[in-house]
């Protein structure tokens, strides 16, 4: 764990959040700032800094973020009306806590195009 990381504080439950999954690979919390009606944020409790630092053996985790992301979204009944996954990686991609976490957004039409 990374003390300087609010996601690791969140993680160690040394900071407020609205938890709504966890299991032993991740945890799941209501972003605080949503960009959408549902915003869910999906956060490894191994920190890892960014999509640039994953490592080959740490693929099943990643992975584990997006069944996670399949499973809250059909929780929150947004799976069959759609919804959005996003990993911003760095500066430009505007990532603003360097803990790698997937955002889940759904509950309205999405805006297209991306970017």
């Amino acid at each position: 764990m990374n003390p300087n990381c609010i996601f690791c504080r969140i993680i160690e439950g040394q900071s407020p959040n609205d938890t709504v999954y966890e299991d032993d690979r991740v945890i799941a919390f209501l972003d605080i700032n949503p960009a959408a009606p549902i915003h869910i944020l999906i956060v490894p409790r191994e920190h890892i800094s960014s999509i640039n630092q994953v490592q080959d053996d740490q693929e099943e985790l990643i992975g584990h973020l997006f069944t996670t992301a399949k499973h809250l979204a059909e929780v929150n009944n947004i799976a069959e009306s759609g919804y959005r996954l996003i990993i911003n990686t760095g500066p430009d991609a505007h990532q603003a806590v360097f803990h790698i976490h997937l955002h889940l957004l759904g509950g309205h039409q999405m805006r297209y195009p991306m970017g």
